[in-house]
């Protein structure tokens, strides 16, 4: 699915959601739901080439395949919450929206822990 496609489909479900804003809220919600995991599932025909063009990247440096499953990981943690705090926004409930995304934050660190030591250790062998 190219971006024209994408853009189509994305205001055609807004336009829609919009019609059953007035009578059944519960259904412009489902549509915008439903438009958003379209669009999730368009994410990962073009997420294939990135992770290939990023593992092609790590092996003409010879980076660690850790780093770069690790970056993976946080892109997909970052997308996925980003995805999940929207629609619970659209659908009035700031405060779940609002936890998912320091969830997803604080799993990021928590997946930059190790990374950080072993600059830290990299840093300290230098300088002894």
């Amino acid at each position: 699915m190219n971006m024209l496609q994408v853009a189509v489909l994305g205001v055609a479900g807004v336009l829609l959601a919009v019609q059953f804003k007035g009578g059944k809220t519960e259904y412009s919600t489902y549509i915008a739901l439903g438009v958003s995991v379209l669009i999730f599932t368009a994410v990962f025909g073009q997420l294939e080439v990135l992770v290939d063009t990023v593992r092609e990247i790590g092996d003409t440096i010879g980076l660690d395949g850790v780093y770069i499953r690790t970056m993976l990981k946080m892109i997909g943690i970052t997308y996925a919450a980003e995805l999940a705090s929207s629609i619970c926004k659209d659908a009035g409930y700031q405060t779940v929206a609002a936890q998912i995304e320091i969830f997803g934050k604080l799993l990021i660190m928590v997946l930059s822990v190790p990374i950080l030591l072993m600059v830290l250790q990299a840093i300290g062998e230098f300088l002894t």
